[in-house]
This record gives C-alpha cells, sequence and structure tokens, in this order.
C-alpha cells in the first residue's frame, strides 16, 4: 500500500477522511518540553515528527529547553517501522528554538537569572511564577508561541500542541495563522491527586498545590479547544471526565514503539534474573516503590533476581529507603544518559520488563518492551491493559500498588522459561499490529485534514 493509501484508508476511530492523500502539510509542532530523556511528551515529538516526515510533510517543531531531539525521515539510526521508503519522497524535519529561561536547569535547578538575560515582560512573569511556588512554563511557553506564530501567519497549514494547554494558543486559527489540534497525553489532574495522596505534611501538600496551579488555565483551555488528540481510550475518558471536554471533540490515536530498533536479537544474551523497567522521574505515578518492594520478596526465592532501572538514583525519599531497608543496594542499579542501542540491548537481555505504574496514559516502555520480544508484567492502572494486552496471553498483568502480586508475577515468569517465550513472542505480534508510529502518524495526518476542513467550513 503506497502512503497516499495508507493515509486515505487507516483511520484511528473507524472512519475515513476524505482527501487523506492530498498535498503535503506545513506542519508547526509545538512542545514546551521536548527532550526524549525527560519522559513521553519528548519521545512523541521526536518519533512522530520523523513519521510525518516519511509519509512527505513538512514538519517544523518549535520547541524550549531542554530542546528536542529530532532524526531525519531516513533516517536508519533509530530504526523505523518501515513501509513508506520509495513510496513518496520524504518530508523534512527542522527545530526552532523559542528559549525560555531555563530556570530549572541542573545543577543549579530554580536558578534566579541576571537583569541581563530578561527580554521582555514574559521573561518576568516566568520567574515571578516560580517565585512564588508555581509552574510556569506552559503559560509562557504558550505566549512566546503565539507571537512567534503570528509573526509567520500563512507559513503552516495546521499547528499541532503537544500538551501546553496555555492560554496562547486561544484564539483560533485568527491568532494562530492555522488551525490548531491539540494532543493530551493524559489529564495532569491524576498526577497531581497521586502527588497530594502520598504527601507527608500539610506543608508538602500546599507546595503540591501551588507547583500544579496550571492546572486551571489548562482546564480553561482544554475545554475551547476544536480538536483534541489522545492516545488511549482511557485517556479520552478521564480528559472528558476531568477537564470538560466535550466528547465528540476528543480523538484517540493511539502511539507506539519504533519497531525498527525495538526488535528481538537472538545475539544478545539473557541475563539470569534481570528484571529492567523505566522510571524517568522518581514521583509516586510510576510505582517504582511497590516494585522494589516485591524484588526483595522475589529475592528470597530467587537470590539471582536484580533489577536494573533507567533513570536517575534518588537519594532520599520512599524509594532509597525500601532500597536501604531491604537491603537491596548491591540489587538494584540506575543507569542514565544511555544511548537508544544501549536501551535497547538492555530490555532484550532482561527476563522481565516491568510497568509498575499506578497510572500511565498509554506506555511507551510497555510497547517498546514488548516489541523487543521482552516478556512483561505490568499492572492495570490507567491505559496499561489497553496496551498490554489480556492477562497470560501477552503479559502478566497485576493491580497497581501491590508489591505482592507483583512480587509473584515476576517470580512466575523468571522461573518459567517456556512462559517467557510465550508472552515475548505474542507482545511483539500485539505491538506490530497496533501500535507504531507509522500507524500513528497516518491517524494524526488525518486529525490534520479534518480539522482543515473544519476551519474552512467556518470561515465560510
Amino acid at each position: 500500500m503506497t502512503a497516499e493509501a495508507a493515509e486515505a484508508a487507516l483511520s484511528s476511530d473507524g472512519t475515513r477522511v476524505e482527501g487523506g492523500g492530498d498535498r503535503p502539510l506545513r506542519i508547526a509542532l509545538l512542545t514546551y518540553k521536548g527532550n526524549p530523556f525527560c519522559g513521553g511528551q519528548g519521545v512523541y515529538v521526536r518519533h512522530l515528527s520523523r513519521e510525518l516526515a516519511r509519509l512527505g510533510h513538512h514538519v517544523e517543531v518549535i520547541g524550549s529547553q531542554p530542546y528536542p531531539v529530532l532524526d531525519e525521515p531516513g533516517s536508519t539510526g533509530t530504526g523505523t517501522d518501515g513501509g513508506t521508503d520509495g513510496e513518496r519522497a520524504p518530508g523534512r524535519v527542522s527545530l526552532t528554538e523559542l528559549p525560555s529561561l531555563d530556570l530549572y536547569r541542573q545543577p543549579d535547578p530554580f536558578r534566579t537569572p541576571a537583569r541581563d538575560e530578561f527580554r521582555d515582560w514574559i521573561d518576568a512573569l516566568e520567574v515571578a511564577t516560580m517565585w512564588t511556588g508555581g509552574f510556569p512554563e506552559p503559560l509562557t511557553f504558550s505566549l512566546r508561541a503565539r507571537r512567534h506564530l503570528a509573526a509567520r501567519r500563512g507559513r503552516f497549514d495546521v499547528v499541532h500542541d503537544n500538551q501546553t494547554l496555555g492560554y496562547g494558543l486561544l484564539g483560533g486559527p485568527m491568532a494562530l495563522g492555522a488551525p490548531l489540534v491539540t494532543t493530551i497525553h493524559h489529564p495532569i489532574t491524576v498526577d497531581r491527586q497521586l502527588e497530594l495522596d502520598a504527601a507527608a505534611d500539610w506543608k508538602r501538600r500546599a507546595s503540591v498545590r501551588r507547583w500544579y496551579g496550571f492546572i486551571r488555565m489548562q482546564k480553561r483551555v482544554a475545554r475551547r479547544l476544536p480538536s483534541v488528540l489522545t492516545v488511549s481510550g482511557s485517556s479520552r475518558q478521564e480528559i472528558v471526565t476531568h477537564l470538560g471536554v466535550s466528547p465528540e471533540r476528543v480523538h484517540v490515536v493511539h502511539i507506539g514503539a519504533d519497531t525498527g530498533l525495538f526488535s528481538p536479537d537472538p545475539s544478545v544474551a539473557e541475563v539470569k534474573g534481570r528484571i529492567v523497567t523505566t522510571s524517568s522521574a522518581d514521583v509516586p505515578l510510576k510505582g517504582l516503590l511497590y516494585l522494589v518492594e516485591a524484588l526483595a520478596v522475589v529475592r528470597a526465592q530467587n537470590p539471582a533476581a536484580h533489577l536494573v532501572v533507567v533513570g536517575k538514583r534518588p537519594e532520599s525519599g520512599p524509594v532509597a529507603e525500601a532500597i536501604r531497608r531491604g537491603g537491596l543496594a548491591d540489587a538494584v542499579e540506575f543507569v542514565k544518559g544511555i544511548s537508544d542501542a544501549e536501551l535497547v540491548d538492555l530490555v532484550r537481555s532482561a527476563q522481565v520488563s516491568c510497568v509498575p505504574s499506578l497510572y500511565e496514559g498509554f506506555s511507551l516502555p510497555a510497547a517498546e518492551a514488548m516489541a523487543t520480544g521482552t516478556a512483561l508484567v505490568a499492572t492495570t492502572g490507567g491505559a496499561i491493559p489497553e496496551v498490554a494486552g489480556p492477562d497470560g496471553e501477552t503479559c502478566l498483568a497485576v493491580p497497581p500498588g501491590d508489591s505482592g502480586a507483583l512480587a509473584s508475577a515476576l517470580g512466575r515468569v523468571l522461573d518459567d522459561e517456556s512462559l517467557r517465550r510465550r508472552l515475548g513472542a505474542a507482545g511483539r505480534e500485539r505491538v506490530l499490529q497496533r501500535f507504531t508510529w507509522e500507524r500513528a502518524a497516518v491517524g494524526t495526518v488525518e486529525r490534520y485534514r479534518a480539522a482543515m476542513a473544519h476551519s474552512r467550513v467556518r470561515r465560510g
């Protein structure tokens, strides 16, 4: 099937959008925090932009620090999902830097900028919000993006916002110069509630509420957006419930794994007892505490069991205390800053990959682990079952926040080679059929064209 036919035929919701194979689009893809090492939003921008370009479209990523890492559409360095080479000339991917004051950069987070760093009133607002304990970047990035897009009116066919949800993005094509499509991965209200539940005292709860003060803005903006994309049916329902967005304006376009990169490789030796997980931030949402507690139980029966965490080692807090209390200092390793190839080989070398999250809007780590053919143990938090599939067929599923159930499932997989092989093979097949970045790009273009058509009707 050609790329043009694929664009016209595939649909995330079972409908066909006319004009799917029309001229290439000029896309402005906005991301206020685009580094793929900071979390799923950066991964989304990197892979979606590449696959949109492979379909022939021209993508200009407009982002602030930490800046996105982007791939050329013809790149094979990170693998490709395949299916479009030679069928349509690839488009372009470029990066336009829209710098903030970068107030949270390491090694000096929450810094006070020098006087000569201030450029305008938006910079002053950014610092003032930080000083009062809030998180300013969604608002201030949206204001800078609005100004930037207005100055370049007519250069883009569509503007795609990656969960900024700032006031600056309201006003429609008259303000932004093109129709707006917005991706909401999941409502941040979920993150806030989990952090409030885990807060030790009223001071911590007050701090969490101040930090998440931008949610009020995001709720107001979300309700006025003409077209919202999300990555799972679970997230769609929560966007409707938590943010008050009309159901008919929320469309599911599944994302996926880079199946060319995340693939089985028999030459990579399996390491006995190895469990791998991804936890880019030490927050309650990721459920790392329960996995560490489960590891202590598993090691009583399987002393070779050990955990490799892709993420930064916490110096204090519940996870650090659980490692100390369980005597697991030599059984838990944290790695960060590794290359894509190193990450894939790490997952391939594991006997089991684990997603212990209390909630996920999609769960890229689950899809990527399944794509390598590594057996998966995952919770049923949020959209994880939608990705990981039925318990006992493509994964072993456990309730979120249950370290005992997690230990039992991990022990089963570690002890049963035939179970590992069966789950791994079925998991990869599920990802190939449902969750690839090429399919995500095709479904996203459908929503772009629908938004453009709707905008033309309204102008008419």
